[in-house]
């Protein structure tokens, strides 16, 4: 799970909808465990992930959004 979050524009493009659906599922997952961690009060192990994680989500919504997918 250490790699989900650096996708490029050009790997989302290439993968179908039901890839981008379970990577997004995916990131959000991780997304709220991180979220978690600062609401407990400790320090994610690398903080500037979330940063990424937030970014990669937007970019699979915004290609879902091209392609008439999202819902």
């Amino acid at each position: 799970m250490n790699n989900l979050a650096i996708l490029h524009i050009q790997e989302i493009r290439k993968m179908n909808d039901e890839e981008l659906g379970k990577k997004l599922s995916d990131l959000k997952k991780e997304l709220m465990k991180a979220n978690a961690q600062i609401a407990q009060g400790t320090v994610p192990e690398k903080p500037g992930r979330i940063k990424e994680i937030k970014r990669t989500i937007a970019r699979i919504k915004t290609i879902k959004k091209e392609r008439g997918a999202l819902k």
